[in-house]
């Protein structure tokens, strides 16, 4: 198999001379950005905003590296991500945008808007077919990033509780996909009620399709046989009293973010960009994180998003551990530095299933600028 081709850049600099957004506009550059026409299309980057109180998300700075390079190139860029299905600071559009304005990913720092891409409540979105789909036939993706022209993937990688790290195919598929593509990726069940917190409203019952929420005393439950698990009843609650139940088997979660990653992609022009520092532990979905479990390493650009992560996960377990650090603290015992964070999960996972159905190859060819 033809090997794909990572550009990188590692963080140093010299003392006033090119700086560090300078060098990523060299990166990109060399990798091809200049090879996608961009000429009044609109180019949807899909980033990470940051969980209200977490520090390790990329900064805003990056961002407009990129989307100065893109209107450089005739497109018209927006930032995106999707709402998320457990109850934060990012559960809806209006909170979601306040958010990413307050971590610093304002239209005036940035140079574009932020447009979330399911939606005000998370249930914007469109069933999008994925070609070679072993778990999911058709993923349901926020409407605005389809909308898209050009699709453009801008991560921090860093370690996942779940998945092992997290890098481009999950800021892909899991960030790309609706509340309901959510769900349907991280659960093995239907959403259940906190009667705790009900408050008897019936907003999930107005939004439900399929007659699935009953009340008793004037509290909701949700009838497993009538739910399809779209996740609409979530996105509505006031007092997220309705929850999802979390749970899937060993790996599945890997498989099903490829896919959805795929479904993204497919057909259409794409560029992913990867910054692997502030290697935190866990994810930038947490309100808070730990210190990096290892140095900065660089940054790195591909047209293919499965050599870019495993570039990227080489690139990081070559490096010497933090030994103030998770890592620091548990060791390296599997000569794996994502295991050895989080022993239950494997990332391996999540590459090989996405080189089977043709989302990319995991043989690449560093190039460093």
């Amino acid at each position: 198999m033809k090997k794909s081709k990572v550009y990188f850049t590692d963080m140093r600099v010299k003392a006033f001379g090119e700086n560090l957004l300078g060098k990523l506009t060299k990166l990109i550059t060399k990798a091809g950005i200049g090879e996608i026409d961009f000429r009044d299309r609109f180019a949807a980057i899909k980033i990470h905003f940051g969980e209200s109180g977490n520090l390790s998300y990329l900064r805003p700075n990056f961002t407009r590296t990129v989307a100065e390079k893109v209107r450089e190139l005739g497109g018209k860029p927006f930032l995106t991500d999707c709402n998320t299905l457990y109850a934060g600071t990012r559960k809806e559009a209006l909170e979601h945008i306040e958010t990413a304005y307050r971590n610093g990913f304002t239209p005036y720092s940035t140079t574009c808007h932020v447009i979330i891409g399911d939606g005000l409540k998370g249930t914007d979105d469109v069933a999008v077919p994925v070609p070679n789909g072993e778990y999911v036939k058709e993923a349901r993706i926020g409407r605005a990033i389809m909308d898209a022209d050009i699709f453009i993937s801008l991560n921090h990688f860093k370690g996942h509780e779940m998945t092992g790290f997290g890098g481009a195919i999950k800021n892909i598929g899991m960030g790309c996909g609706s509340r309901a593509g959510k769900m349907e990726q991280h659960c093995d069940a239907k959403p259940t009620v906190k009667r705790e917190l009900c408050i008897g409203c019936r907003h999930c019952a107005k939004t439900c399709a399929h007659g699935a929420p009953t009340f008793t005393d004037n509290k909701a439950t949700i009838d497993p046989e009538k739910c399809v698990g779209c996740g609409r009843c979530i996105g509505v609650c006031p007092k997220d009293a309705i929850e999802p139940s979390w749970g899937q088997a060993a790996g599945l979660v890997d498989k099903k973010m490829a896919e959805y990653a795929l479904a993204v992609v497919h057909g259409r022009p794409q560029f992913h960009i990867s910054i692997v520092m502030d290697v935190s532990p866990y994810c930038d979905c947490h309100p808070e994180n730990d210190n990096p479990i290892v140095p900065n390493v660089g940054m790195f650009a591909s047209f293919d998003p499965v050599a870019l992560d495993q570039a990227c996960a080489d690139a990081v377990n070559a490096q010497t551990p933090i030994t103030d650090s998770v890592l620091g603290d548990h060791g390296c015992r599997h000569h794996d530095h994502f295991k050895d964070v989080s022993p239950d999960t494997d990332w391996n996972l999540q590459l090989e299933h996405a080189e089977k159905i043709g989302l990319g190859t995991r043989a690449y060819e560093l190039i460093k600028i």
